[in-house]
This record gives structure tokens, C-alpha cells and sequence, in this order.
């Protein structure tokens, strides 16, 4: 019922004259208005922290080179393909949204360097950004396994920021050998948990979760700087309406202080939801109209 819109060369001209650090303002202050009104604060982790996830995504992709900072791949064709990803901070909640909250590009600036743009350099430089634009807002970050290592750690408690961080069995050996040591003899620290999920079948599944949780696990990372680290584990089975059962296991790093009473909180409130940012955010952006790897 709109009925006239501006033409795509007066768009065009429009936004060639913006400067990005403005257009971010808006996102930053949608997000900032819906903090301020409270809007958000029901879906505060442990009713504190605003929960951000932070992750790369593919947007454009070209058969020639597209721009000078283009980063490129060489397929095993022999194919190279010229390509740009981005980062997001997405503020997530509990019941299915994903706020844009910051966006980072992820593009060969520097064309002397040696290696490309990559996402952790990125995270680092939106990190900086992230907390000189939201400098007292209560963060954790929902972080997936690449950021498994002492520099993200290191972000973090310098700008007093939680984090759960998802620990895969092939990251940070060092840290798994130190969990299965110690965990024989923390009897305490274990905690077994009944729920009963909704499929998307709209079917309930039966869901037990047995929790183990350790603090204090010393990590050195490769600057040799050593970190005391808290470590989550979740062993799940999964029973469906056909009686078949899933075993699952997760665990996450995290510098929250663990107890009974918050260890799976901190899992199916926290570092469950860094999904969000897949499925509520990429996934809407890419397949629904708004169409986010169209190049216009």
C-alpha cells in the first residue's frame, strides 16, 4: 500500500554519499533504544548480561575479481573465486530474535600484506568498536570454536566482558586433558536435569541433560600468557515420540563463576543460543526477501 517509491538510481546516488560509520549509527541505535525502553532486559543472561553472538557469514561471491580487496580462494579445481564474507554482532534472544548490532567487513585493505583479512582479525577490530560504542552495556558473547584461544580470552576480561565460548574435541588439547583430570575428583560439581522440548513436528521429545562442570583449568596459550579458565560439559540424550534416542555432547568455556544452580542456565539460556545468529539472523538475511547475498 506504499504508493510511489523512490527510483534505484536516486537510492543509488543517495547512499554513494553516506558515509558507512553513519549508516552504522542507525543499526546502533535502534538496538540502543530497545535497551534503554528495557525492551530486552527479560532476556538478560542470569538477569544481567545481554547476550551477543558474534560470527562470520559468505556474502558476495565472483568468478572475476570483483574489487582490489577482494579475498580470494583457489578451489581444488584450480578455480579462484573472489569472495566477501563479513562479521556480525547480533544481541540474541531467548524467544528468536537476532538485533544487528554491529558489522564488521572482512576485506584485504593492506594489498602489500603477506596474509588475507581473515575473521579473527576481525573480531578483534569490531571487539575495539563494540565496546567504544556500548562502553558499560553488560555483555556475554556467544562464541563459536574458532575463538577458542587466548587472544579472544584476553578481549574479553580486558573489557570486563562474559563469554561462553563452544569447546570442540580437537581444540585446546591442553584444556581437555586438564578437565578429564580433574573432573574424577570434583563429586560435587555434577548435576543431572529433565526437560521435555517441542520438535518441529510440534511433537515433545524427552531431553536429559547430566552436567559436569570444573573451574580454575590453567591454559597457556601461545604468548605463553596463562589463563584460569571454567569449563561446562553437557552429556544429552534425547528420547523422540518413536522411542529412538540421540546422545549428544557439548561443552563450553567460560569465565561465569559455576554452580548447581546457574551451570544449566548458563547452557540452555546462553551458549545454546549462539544458533540464533545462524537461523534468526544469516538465515533470514539470505533466504527470505530481504535477500542479503544479492549484490543489487
Amino acid at each position: 500500500e506504499v504508493a510511489t517509491i523512490p527510483h534505484g538510481d536516486s537510492l543509488n546516488y543517495t547512499f554513494r554519499r553516506l558515509e558507512v560509520n553513519e549508516v552504522q549509527e542507525v543499526i546502533c541505535r535502534n538496538v540502543e533504544t530497545l535497551i534503554r525502553k528495557k525492551v530486552l532486559s527479560p532476556y538478560r543472561l542470569l538477569g544481567l548480561s545481554y547476550l551477543v553472538a558474534i560470527d562470520g557469514t559468505g556474502v558476495l561471491t565472483f568468478r572475476e575479481r570483483h574489487c582490489p580487496h577482494c579475498l580470494t580462494k583457489t578451489l581444488q579445481s584450480g578455480q579462484t573465486i573472489y569472495y566477501h564474507p563479513v562479521l556480525e554482532a547480533k544481541l540474541v534472544t531467548a524467544n528468536g530474535f537476532a538485533f544487528s548490532l554491529m558489522t564488521e567487513f572482512i576485506e584485504n585493505s593492506d594489498l602489500s600484506a603477506d596474509k588475507q583479512d581473515c575473521e579473527l582479525k576481525a573480531f578483534y577490530r569490531l571487539s575495539k568498536r563494540l565496546k567504544a560504542r556500548f562502553p558499560r552495556l553488560p555483555i556475554c558473547l556467544l562464541l563459536d570454536g574458532l575463538y577458542a584461544g587466548g587472544p579472544t580470552f584476553q578481549v574479553c576480561n580486558h573489557y570486563d566482558w562474559k563469554y561462553l565460548v563452544v569447546l570442540r574435541e580437537d581444540d585446546l588439547p591442553q584444556l581437555h586433558r586438564s578437565f578429564a583430570t580433574v573432573i574424577p575428583h570434583l563429586p560435587d560439581q555434577q548435576k543431572q536435569v529433565a526437560l521435555a522440548e517441542v520438535n518441529s513436528q510440534k511433537r515433545a521429545e524427552r531431553v536429559v541433560q547430566a552436567y559436569r562442570w570444573a573451574e580454575g583449568l590453567r591454559y597457556s596459550d601461545r604468548q605463553k600468557r596463562v589463563h584460569s579458565l571454567n569449563l561446562i560439559e553437557c552429556q544429552e540424550i534425547r528420547t523422540d515420540t518413536q522411542g529412538r534416542v540421540t546422545n549428544l555432547r557439548y561443552k563450553w568455556i567460560t569465565n561465569f563463576s559455576l554452580t548447581a544452580r546457574n551451570v544449566d542456565r548458563l547452557a540452555n539460556q546462553g551458549g545454546r543460543l549462539r544458533w540464533k545468529i545462524e537461523n534468526e539472523g544469516f538465515n533470514v538475511q539470505k533466504n527470505s526477501d530481504l535477500n542479503l547475498e544479492h549484490p543489487y
